[in-house]
């Protein structure tokens, strides 16, 4: 999964981008997004990375309350990911940083990064592999505010897009988590970054924020990887939690390759590839 979601982009990133160059009114702008589409596409057909910061393995389970499975699931993935990196070619650089010292291999505590969660009513366990590099990383931000109202949220999650500018290689998927507690707003706002791009928020106070923050984000002129123009995002995907009157807002973006593979492996042995 880490492998394939390093050597090309997921068809509704790919579909976005297209859509993105064709109503693109700045030349450059729609020449690069064009460049991005060919450098993806070539990428998947001859195996090489889109991007050469492979970044760090993240993997979301979703465990089905009826799966049945055994065995030490996170050596697991350990052991997965140690055989990636001797077999894989090209080679990944060592991105795994210790932050206490900064040095920087392929082992680390709680590497690669793994989040459970229990799936009520389903017999699978669900796994999305989204590895998270720099220029995407760097930028998230999160902030708790006393009884906000919907304009003080759009306000911050503004300002965020503003302050990282183009770093974060635009145009890129931002998730939004508002509500519940620290960590959990952060945590939906990675989560909401794995929407399929074109599927609206189900709350329709959201669906209306998402709608507004996407054409406010792209009048900022930034444009795919800076170049200027009207494709800053391709999507904004917002999730809420009930919480206390504190309400943290968490804001996370995914860069243009929008890094994501996902499968399930049911109970009679099928694994099946859903993206």
């Amino acid at each position: 999964m880490y492998e394939r979601a390093l050597k090309g982009i997921p068809r509704d990133a790919r579909n976005a981008l297209a859509r993105a160059a064709d109503g693109e009114g700045d030349s450059t702008a729609r020449h690069t997004l064009h460049m991005m589409i060919r450098s993806a596409d070539t990428a998947r057909e001859t195996g090489r990375f889109v991007c050469s910061d492979a970044g760090v393995p993240v993997y979301f389970v979703r465990i089905g309350a009826q799966a049945r499975f055994e065995g030490s699931v996170r050596k697991a993935i350990s052991d997965g990911f140690d055989e990636l990196v001797a077999t894989i070619n090209p080679p990944l650089l060592p991105h795994v940083t210790n932050p206490l010292t900064l040095e920087r291999g392929y082992k680390g505590r709680h590497m690669p990064l793994v989040t459970f969660d229990v799936v009520d009513d389903v017999d699978y366990v669900d796994i999305t592999c989204s590895p998270k590099a720099l220029g995407s990383g760097r930028w998230a931000a999160l902030e708790i505010f006393s009884f906000p109202d919907l304009e003080t949220i759009e306000r911050f999650v503004l300002d965020t897009v503003i302050r990282a500018g183009s770093q974060p290689c635009p145009p890129v998927v931002i998730g939004v988590g508002i509500g519940g507690s620290f960590d959990y707003a952060a945590k939906m706002a990675k989560e909401a970054t794995l929407r399929p791009i074109g599927q609206s928020s189900d709350e329709p106070i959201l669906a209306a924020m998402e709608t507004r923050l996407a054409a406010a984000i792209n009048k900022t002129g930034f444009g795919p990887m800076g170049t200027g123009g009207d494709s800053t995002t391709m999507a904004v995907h917002i999730e809420y939690a009930a919480g206390h009157g504190f309400t943290p807002v968490a804001v996370c973006f995914n860069c243009w390759i929008n890094r994501r593979t996902r499968v399930r492996l049911h109970n009679s042995g099928e694994v099946e590839v859903l993206e």
